[in-house]
C-alpha cells in the first residue's frame, strides 16, 4: 500500500474520532466503554481477570481502547499524541500506571514481550499488513495470547471494486476471512477460536483468537 493512502487514511481517523466524540459526555463515553470492553472479552471467552494478572499490549489502541481496563499496559498508536492533544476523552495523565507510545504498528520496537497482545480494529490500518503481523509476533513469547479483531469481506466482487477505489478509506487493506488467516498464520499463531460479533452486507466483523507457535 502506497504511504499517500496511508496517511489520508490517519487524517481521516484523526477527524472521524473529532466528529464521533463531538458532543459526547466524557465520563459517560468512558464508562460506556469500560462496559464494552468488559461484554467483548466474555464475548470472546477471555477471562479479563487472567490478562490483568499478566502483561499485556494493545497495538493500535485509539484513544480508547481496551487498555482501559488494565493498569500497567503498553498503548501503541501512531496518532496517541494527537489524541492527547484533540480529545477532551483521552489524556495522558488520566492513565499514570499506562505506558502510552506514540508509533505505528510496524515501527513499534517492542522492549519485551507480553502475554497477551491486543491488536482491535487496527491491523487492516497499517500501512503494510505483513510488517504488521511480523511486529505482532515479535511482541510475543512462547505461549502468549493474540486478540485481533477484522472487518472481513463477504463478497469477492465488492473485495475487489474496494481494493481498486478508496471505497473505505479508513481501512486501506481490503481481505476476506480465510485470506485474514492465512496472513496470521503466516506471522507464526496457530489460531485456536474465531468469533463472529457482528454481520452486515459488505463485511462480517470477527475476532481471531491465536497462541504462538513454539
Amino acid at each position: 500500500m502506497s504511504n499517500l493512502r496511508w496517511n489520508i487514511a490517519q487524517w481521516a481517523e484523526r477527524i472521524w474520532w473529532r466528529r464521533y466524540l463531538r458532543g459526547k459526555s466524557v465520563a459517560e463515553y468512558l464508562l460506556w466503554k469500560k462496559n464494552y470492553w468488559q461484554s467483548f472479552l466474555q464475548k470472546i471467552s477471555v477471562d479479563e481477570q487472567a490478562v490483568k494478572n499478566g502483561t499485556s499490549i494493545d497495538l493500535g489502541c485509539g484513544p480508547a481502547g481496551i487498555f482501559l481496563l488494565f493498569k500497567n499496559a503498553t498503548a501503541v498508536d501512531p496518532l496517541i499524541n494527537m489524541y492527547d492533544k484533540d480529545l477532551a476523552h483521552f489524556s495522558f495523565k488520566n492513565y499514570p500506571d499506562n505506558t502510552f507510545i506514540n508509533a505505528s504498528i510496524e515501527d513499534f520496537l517492542p522492549a519485551e514481550t507480553y502475554d497477551t497482545i491486543f491488536c482491535i480494529n487496527a491491523i487492516n490500518h497499517v500501512a503494510d499488513m505483513k510488517k504488521g503481523l511480523e511486529k505482532l509476533s515479535a511482541c510475543a513469547h512462547e505461549g502468549s495470547q493474540l486478540i485481533i479483531s477484522i472487518d472481513a469481506h463477504n463478497h469477492s466482487f465488492l473485495k475487489k471494486i474496494f481494493q481498486l477505489l478508496p471505497g473505505d478509506i479508513l481501512h486501506p487493506h481490503q481481505y476476506n476471512l480465510a485470506e485474514y488467516k492465512q496472513e496470521i498464520e503466516a506471522a507464526g499463531w496457530k489460531i485456536t477460536n474465531t468469533f463472529c460479533l457482528d454481520e452486515a452486507f459488505i463485511f462480517n466483523y470477527y475476532v481471531v483468537v491465536a497462541c504462538r507457535n513454539s
